[in-house]
């Protein structure tokens, strides 16, 4: 092994390059970027940097290249959650060209259940989405201990997912989020328009007065209802004392329903970075 010079004049030995964490949270809409700038202490959540978003269906290489040049000159590791195939084979392929034409230190490792810190009762673990995985494993190192929590995750989809007082997962429920419901409104009729921007601000106030109102008012205040609803049901399912995690792009249109919630806007990608130190060592 090669000797370096240390300031006292005494030779000591080159230590390897240590490879910078990246992590990427593969969701319908959005890629979520991240680097961890710290390791999760036994009871936190590890700290993300130098965040960055791409569109999953149309990010250009050249801005994924230029925020791994930026963010992680020397060895990298990507670990990749992903709940949309086709976006993360992309993302893989190009880092993996990346890789090769520029001769970088770039490995890569799709995260899978049993890599991260969590206990999961349901009949097929595998099954279930690994940013609602991820999510749990987060909202685990936030809840009050002895106490049991409900993670709502506001996305392309919304998701509302249960963890027991001893922090198992036990499932939860999906449900289309307010822009899907638009979308579903507008392509399965022939006369409707599509409304966007329906996750931001409140919805306007009933009674609509014209079809757009309608459909901002009907999708919003129902969207905001059915999430509320299922949290009570979910609390009910739980017991007394459970908390509500809240994350999620979308978090802003059911905010105020929950005057009490955490909210943790990169909750999945700090879950993601929970399973660094168990992926890693595979």
């Amino acid at each position: 092994m090669s000797q370096l010079p240390d300031p006292t004049g005494q030779p000591h030995a080159a230590q390897p390059a240590v490879n910078t964490v990246l992590l990427a949270d593969v969701g319908n809409s959005r890629i979520k970027l991240g680097v961890v700038t710290a390791a999760a202490e036994r009871e936190g959540l590890p700290t993300i940097g130098r965040r960055m978003d791409l569109a999953s269906r149309s990010f250009h290489p050249v801005n994924l290249d230029e925020w791994l040049r930026a963010v992680a000159p020397g060895p990298a590791v990507v670990l990749v959650a992903s709940v949309h195939d086709l976006a993360a084979t992309r993302l893989e392929a190009m880092i993996a060209e990346l890789a090769a034409t520029q001769h970088r230190q770039l490995r890569q490792r799709r995260i899978r259940a049993d890599d991260l810190p969590l206990q999961i009762d349901v009949p097929e673990p595998e099954k279930v989405g690994i940013d609602r995985l991820a999510a749990a494993a987060g909202a685990n190192r936030l809840r009050s201990p002895g106490r049991p929590a409900v993670v709502v995750d506001c996305g392309t989809a919304v998701t509302v997912d249960l963890l027991s007082a001893s922090g198992v997962f036990l499932g939860g429920a999906i449900l289309p989020g307010a822009p899907l419901m638009a979308t579903a409104l507008a392509d399965g009729t022939s006369k409707l328009p599509q409304v966007a921007s329906l996750e931001r601000g409140m919805p306007p106030a009933m009674p609509g007065k014209s079809t757009a109102e309608a459909i901002a008012a009907g999708i919003g205040w129902g969207f905001r209802g059915a999430v509320a609803r299922l949290v009570v049901e979910a609390q009910q399912a739980l017991g007394a004392g459970a908390e509500v995690v809240l994350t999620g792009g979308w978090r802003a249109a059911v905010r105020h329903e929950f005057q009490a919630a955490k909210e943790m806007p990169d909750l999945v990608l700090e879950g993601v970075g929970l399973a660094a130190e168990k992926a890693l060592a595979r």
